[in-house]
């Protein structure tokens, strides 16, 4: 005994995609890029399914949806064999395109998971630090994590960011003890805050040749050598070579190749996060006037005058 419903024997765009899951507009591009073949059109004009139409749509869409490229799916749809056509030994040209496609695919995908760890990781590291100090490297924010919370201000987590993209997390990590002795010594952040200050206010309108140039340079250099000596008697000195033995054992291949850095003035890091010094000089700006680099360039005359 027959049903009383009838099936129609083709549909109309909009049935199509309901069918399969997806959209109209999806359907439209599988036809300009030749995924999918031109149906048959009514006498409307309007294009019409057919049975292998939705067949094809269904396999287009389930194949998308393991994460296949459509130009992919149109190159292996574009001369199918027949599902036995291989042979005993599954051994076909199409079989070993499809093949192919799926080696890359999942070469794909275990690249893909690796980088949602990594995010994972670093959304962690966020909630778990409560600000910004958790985007920057497992190696920056251990050396930081005994610090009482808030002692660290936002520029020091700004220039930390900057020293990492720079020179990879070692050398962040390196520069996180200047930071940790600002953070637990107020005589140094309060030195600090003042010749900091004097800096910046060598703006354009001071001559290169004013005298607070050379007084400002001279204030930073003694700055320096005390919290120099600071870091040295307080033992974060010693925190900085464990840094290195840490490191090195971290990344064994990177320290059989050198000491960190390489002949183009790169510094230790995951390679793919850190420039080279001299690149970054001329991308990463900084307002400074030309008084207040003529005071950088004295200072560290002064510095290498001790040496």
């Amino acid at each position: 005994m027959y049903s009383s419903f009838v099936p129609p024997r083709q549909v109309r765009i909009g049935d199509a995609a309901a069918f399969v899951g997806t959209t109209p507009r999806a359907i439209r591009h599988y036809h300009e890029i030749g995924l999918l073949p031109e149906p048959v059109r009514g006498g409307d004009g309007r294009r019409r399914y057919g049975y292998e139409d939705m067949i094809r749509l269904l396999w287009i869409r389930r194949t998308a949806d393991a994460g296949i490229a459509l130009d992919d799916i149109r190159d292996a749809f574009a001369d199918p064999a027949p599902a036995d056509a291989a042979g005993d030994d599954g051994d076909s040209d199409d079989g070993g395109d499809i093949a192919s496609i799926l080696e890359r695919l999942e070469e794909t995908l275990v690249a893909q998971e690796g980088e949602l760890r990594r995010q994972r990781t670093a959304v962690q590291r966020m909630r778990t630090e409560g600000s910004r100090m958790g985007l920057l490297s497992d190696f920056v924010t251990g050396r930081l994590k005994s610090l009482p919370e808030g002692s660290l201000r936002q520029a020091d987590l700004d220039t930390l960011l900057v020293t990492e993209r720079i020179l990879g997390p070692l050398g962040a990590a390196v520069q996180a003890g200047r930071f940790i002795a600002l953070a637990t010594h107020p005589d140094l952040r309060e030195e600090s805050d003042r010749v900091d200050a004097a800096e910046e206010a060598l703006d354009d309108t001071v001559a290169v040749d004013d005298p607070r140039v050379a007084r400002v340079a001279a204030e930073r250099h003694a700055f320096e050598e005390a919290l120099h000596a600071f870091i040295e008697d307080s033992g974060l000195a010693a925190s900085d070579d464990a840094l290195f033995d840490s490191w090195d054992a971290l990344h064994p291949a990177a320290a059989d190749e050198g000491a960190g850095a390489d002949e183009s003035g790169r510094g230790s890091g995951r390679g793919h996060e850190f420039m080279n010094v001299i690149e970054a000089i001329g991308k990463m700006p900084y307002d400074f006037s030309p008084a207040r680099l003529r005071c950088m360039e004295l200072a560290e005359e002064l510095a290498a005058h001790e040496v």
